[in-house]
């Protein structure tokens, strides 16, 4: 039936005002104030209205503290235990009940602190620290701000000062004298407007002699000596759009009217001029649900049936559930079906007519939807499903007339045959002179009958089978065949190719190939004549792999175990032998097969445990079964589960350090991935002494990410040798240390310069430069190679071009300068610490730039068993060095004339280029020359280079003559 009309003078309820969530502070709790709830339905009837406080009615009585005006609830004499939670609005007339949406009541506050004192935190010059706020009991949003020894202004974020406002803390790099004194924490909730103050807590220099043991930063702070500049770019490496303002970050990066194009992974980095450290940070898209197909009101008759359809956006993808007149919808009747979104309710009755309401939520809010069903009677009516006027029928067979008049509820039908009513029995036989009220058109005398009738067949999947299906009929008659797959008719040619008609005249067979579980069902072969119709069944049978196991649950979960059930899917007529269980991580590659207690799990078992697992890892199941035809598809995955933490047992890799700036010890490491730092807090210990000690100093680096140490002290000698090694830590306590190494501090650079530097020029772009090496002794000045530095006359010395010889190389080509230009060189050894003081500086010409002109008229004939190449002398430009040989390639070999033999080519075809040389270096090349292998008749050929584009050697029409010729003559 259609829609139901909305100008109708009875109409359902339908909100036009539903309540919104409120926060409440409880400060003006205690001052006696209300607040007020609305709700407002449309409906004829008009509607009444009842409310619910955590799913359950309000009943408001004479003195109640609730009451209501219209659709409006009114809640006095607030109290902040009794009253608080999710309200909803119940609109009802005689057409059902609807639900609104959920509204919360919370209460805003902000305690006290508790600690009246903290101990004073002691820090060294030049060092990071952080100051923690620890805020007391509250709820709603809170900022967060510092006072520096009680002024009356607040300390002030930049670029060595930081306030999280997510836990309040402020971080300080490179601390200073003038930081020295009292801070103290001041909390705002902006929801009551209250302000707490914390105690304070004094910063103090330290002056004792000890290595500095670093404080432990949380992810995202900014710590550094000199303070680091912040910088953020997303990971790939697309650019911010122009709503980003990247000079304002500070390091805190704001991202205006997020949209899913700022979806996506990204990185702080922090950079000063000891070196760089950054962090990555995933930002997803999260979306309430919106609904984008919703149900509409219908009417149906009785033992109709109905299909409403819910569907909505979101992200997580939401979930469904449909109530009725207020309740929630439960499936306890198998004609009510409710999944997907999906409500279905067969063979209505009038007790299904009401309020029906489709719910979409996720974890960020939930929709409703409204809609209306009436269930109503209809009047007997026969102009869809009237009578035949005529049917054929064998004689002796059997005739089936159908009556099916559309009415509902359904009623009484009787026969008439003619005018003579007819009575009811479980058989009525004709004869052929029965045609007062049927009209007997053909007499057959041999009923169609099936002569194969198999009742059960099965096959394995991947296999091909025939359904039989053979006939013995009248031979007069056309047969038709129809077959139908679970009381769906089959069309061949469709189903993906599976499906083959292969009977003959008589018979109707079909053939399934490549037989999949889908196929396994009732198969009926309908055969038809003109004057009767006969049919058979078969059950098919396909046995598979099995089905995915289901409900996956983690029953237990230790640092390193997981206890697994599952429940059996069908076993596809094979039974199932064994599992095999699969785990997947953020870390990990997809799905990979895990370690179990038992090793292997048989086809009865439906637990096992799972071990071997890395510890404060987010784990996902799942579960496969097996039989002797195969392996079926993963169940699916079960709830993520984390496994617990404990120490780390993984240190660092590729421990290893060296360089740096004067009096620097640098120690660099491998990072340890992060499934492997067994658990939140992951940070590094490094400690170090030098060669002789006894004691080790140490120093906390607290970012898991970290790869560098860097500890200075004026006290180190250059290139010392220390033993370091790097442990590892997290909230659970210390894990071990790595192996002992041997790392040398910071040298000096080298204190000598080069002596006797010469240089000479090679050509038009290269100059040789040599020097006298430095002596390599055991002084702490070490020379690692040297470090030419060169310039124009026309440049400054200040953007020298610099070019780096390695080890105890004493001479060097630079190559890539200009011809006839004036060049100043000078040579510095140079080691990790730096360059060395330069050497004097030598000057040196570059020669004049090659020829510029190519070879023209090239010519090649033959001679004997010899070609003879060709062609004009190049002369040099005014400018340009003189021409004093060429070089040709076929191979390579050098004349000064302008002509060359060359043998005739057997293998292969030679490939020339004739290019001339002088003092300034090679020349512009001649184009390709081909000359083929030897075959037939040589011919002479002249090549010119204006002429080559046609391709030079190409088989163009020649003379038979042996004076050479141009391609000009042709």
């Amino acid at each position: 039936m259609g829609s139901l009309a909305e100008s109708s003078v009875l109409q359902s309820p339908v909100f036009t005002k539903q309540p919104g969530s409120i926060v409440y502070p409880v400060e003006t709790v205690e001052n006696g104030r209300e607040v007020v709830f609305s709700c407002e339905a449309r409906g004829s009837p008009a509607p009444a209205y009842r409310w619910k406080l955590n799913g359950t009615e309000i009943l408001p009585k004479a003195g109640s503290h609730f009451s209501l005006s219209g659709g409006n609830l009114r809640i006095s004499r607030l109290n902040r235990d009794r009253d608080a939670g999710t309200y909803q609005c119940l609109a009802s007339n005689s057409f059902g009940t609807i639900v609104s949406r959920e509204a919360s009541l919370t209460f805003a506050y902000l305690e006290s602190f508790k600690t009246q004192r903290r101990s004073p935190v002691s820090v060294r010059e030049g060092q990071g620290m952080v100051l923690l706020c620890g805020p007391p009991p509250h709820s709603g949003d809170l900022v967060f701000s510092w006072i520096f020894n009680e002024s009356t202004t607040f300390v002030q974020q930049e670029t060595r000062r930081f306030i999280s406002q997510e836990t309040g803390n402020l971080y300080i790099a490179k601390v200073e004298p003038s930081d020295v004194g009292n801070y103290t924490c001041v909390v705002t909730n902006t929801v009551t407007k209250t302000r707490v103050q914390g105690p304070s807590t004094p910063l103090v220099l330290r002056s004792d002699g000890d290595s500095p043991l670093m404080e432990r930063f949380t992810l995202g702070d900014k710590v550094g000596s000199p303070a680091p500049s912040i910088t953020w770019r997303r990971e790939d490496g697309a650019p911010f759009p122009r709503k980003v303002d990247t000079r304002k970050t500070n390091g805190v990066l704001e991202i205006p009217y997020f949209q899913q194009d700022d979806v996506g992974t990204y990185e702080c980095v922090a950079e000063n001029s000891r070196g760089m450290n950054k962090v990555k940070g995933k930002l997803s898209f999260y979306a309430p649900p919106h609904l984008i197909e919703k149900p509409q009101d219908v009417q149906k008759l009785i033992d109709d049936s109905l299909v409403w359809e819910c569907k909505a956006t979101g992200k997580p993808k939401p979930s469904y559930r449909w109530m009725k007149n207020g309740e929630n919808l439960e499936s306890t009747e198998e004609r009510i079906q409710v999944a997907n979104g999906v409500l279905s309710i067969s063979r209505l009755t009038l007790s299904d007519t009401g309020m029906y309401q489709c719910v979409a939520g996720n974890k960020h809010g939930e929709v409703y939807s409204n809609a209306e069903l009436r269930v109503i009677a209809a009047a007997p009516d026969f102009s869809h499903n009237q009578l035949r006027s005529q049917t054929m029928v064998k004689v002796g067979g059997d005739v089936l007339v159908e009556c099916r008049p559309k009415m509902s509820p359904w009623g009484v039908i009787s026969w008439r045959k003619g005018s003579e009513p007819l009575q009811q029995t479980a058989r009525l036989h004709l004869s052929a002179c029965d045609q007062a009220a049927y009209k007997i058109t053909k007499c057959v005398s041999e009923a169609s009958v099936i002569t194969t009738q198999p009742s059960t067949l099965d096959a394995t999947v991947g296999e091909s089978v025939v359904l039989p299906c053979q006939v013995s009929h009248d031979p007069s008659l056309e047969l038709k065949f129809t077959w139908f797959f679970n009381e769906q008719l089959i069309h061949f040619g469709s189903h993906d190719g599976f499906f083959e008609k292969v009977g003959g005249h008589s018979a109707g067979d079909i053939m399934i190939r490549n037989i999949q579980l889908k196929h396994a069902g009732k198969y009926t072969c309908a055969v038809q004549t003109k004057v009767d119709s006969i049919s058979v069944a078969l059950d098919l049978i396909v046995r598979g792999p099995p089905a995915p196991p289901t409900q996956i649950h983690v029953e237990e979960i230790t640092d390193t175990t997981a206890s697994l059930s599952w429940r059996p899917g069908p076993d596809n007529h094979s039974p199932i032998t064994a599992y095999t269980i699969q785990a997947r991580t953020p870390f990990s590659l997809g799905w990979q097969a895990v370690t179990t207690v038992p090793e292997v799990v048989g086809g009865r078992q439906l637990t096992a445990v799972v071990i071997d697992l890395n510890p404060w890892v987010e784990y996902e199941f799942r579960v496969l079964a097996s039989n002797r035809i195969g392996t079926g598809e993963p169940s699916k995955p079960s709830k993520q589960a984390r496994t617990k933490s404990t120490s780390p047992k993984v240190t660092p890799a590729n421990v290893s350090g060296g360089g740096g700036s004067r009096s620097e010890l640098v120690i660099t490491w491998e990072p340890v991935p992060e499934e492997l730092q067994n658990g939140p807090g992951f940070g590094y210990v490094v400690a170090f002494r030098p060669h002789g000690a006894t004691g080790w100093m140490q120093a906390a680096v607290p970012s898991p990410e970290a790869s560098r140490y860097v500890f200075k002290n004026e006290s180190i000698q250059p290139f010392s040798p220390f033993h370091v090694k790097v442990g590892v830590y997290n909230n659970e306590g210390e894990g071990p240390f790595g192996p002992v190494i041997t790392i040398y501090s910071a040298e000096e650079e080298p204190g000598r310069a080069p002596t006797r530097v010469r240089a000479r020029s090679l050509s038009a772009a290269e100059i040789e430069v040599s020097w006298k090496a430095l002596p390599w002794n055991a002084s702490k000045r070490r020379v690692l190679g040297y470090e030419l530095r060169y310039w124009s006359k026309s440049e400054r010395e200040d953007t020298a071009s610099v070019q780096r010889t390695v080890g105890n190389q004493t001479s060097s080509v630079i190559r890539g300068l200009r011809g006839s230009t004036s060049y100043y060189i000078s040579v510095r050894a140079y080691n990790t610490a730096g360059t060395g003081p330069p050497s004097s500086t030598v000057n040196v010409t570059t020669k004049k730039p090659p020829p510029s002109q190519p070879p023209d008229k090239v010519m090649w004939n033959t001679s004997n068993s010899k070609i003879i190449v060709n062609w004009e002398q190049v002369k040099a430009l005014e400018n340009e060095s003189e021409v004093t040989g060429y070089k040709v390639s076929a191979p390579v070999m050098e004349t000064n004339t302008t002509s060359v033999e060359l043998a005739l080519p057997t293998d292969e075809d030679y490939i020339i280029q004739i290019k001339p040389f002088g003092e300034g270096g090679d020349g512009s090349s001649s184009r390709q020359i081909t000359i083929p292998k030897t075959a037939g008749q040589w011919r002479d050929r002249v090549l010119s280079q204006s002429t080559l584009p046609f391709g030079v050697g190409s088989s163009r029409p020649t003379r038979q003559c042996s004076e050479p010729f141009f391609f000009n003559d042709l």
